[in-house]
């Protein structure tokens, strides 16, 4: 069963509903308009994909051949502890905020996963490497710690932050 370019719906067992979030458009918007020296500056690059795949943070969907991206740093877990972390991503133009509950997107599927939980003071709780197909197990298995308020989910093999996943 083939189920490219969609996302799949499937609730895990024994540890609740989850809420998958990519990145909010809005602050990103702006970047799209500068000229090239304008986004070195702020020490971003404008990319155009040169092969299907580039990982959009926004959508969680990957690009295609030919689309229009800017690579740039972010601060994806701004925290006051020794976790608190940046690092360079993707994002598209025109693109909406992936959010949905009890949802994979497809992108997050087919690679290798990092997976972080962290307590409400930005410190690590868990982690588990995983296949991208078994994200929902590693949900369950990492909200099973109380102390975990939510989880970061990095694409394992480049170490970049790809979404935030929280409990409903």
């Amino acid at each position: 069963m083939c189920f490219c370019g969609t996302a799949l719906t499937l609730r895990f067992v024994g540890a609740g509903h989850f809420r998958i979030q990519g990145l909010p458009a809005e602050p990103f918007e702006s970047l799209f308009a500068m000229p090239d020296w304008a986004l070195e500056e702020r020490g971003a690059v404008r990319r155009i994909a040169d092969k299907a795949g580039y990982p959009c943070r926004i959508s969680l969907t990957d690009a295609a051949a030919g689309d229009e991206l800017i690579l740039t740093n972010y601060e994806h877990h701004a925290v006051d502890s020794p976790y608190r972390m940046r690092f360079a991503i993707y994002v598209r133009k025109g693109e909406q905020t992936f959010d949905a509950v009890d949802t994979v997107p497809e992108q997050l599927r087919t690679r290798t996963l990092a997976v972080r939980g962290f307590d409400a003071g930005g410190m690590m709780t868990g982690w588990e490497l995983i296949d991208g197909g078994k994200l929902e197990d590693a949900i369950g298995r990492l909200f099973a710690e109380p102390r975990a308020a939510y989880l970061h989910v990095h694409f394992a093999a480049p170490g970049c932050y790809a979404a935030r996943v929280d409990r409903v």
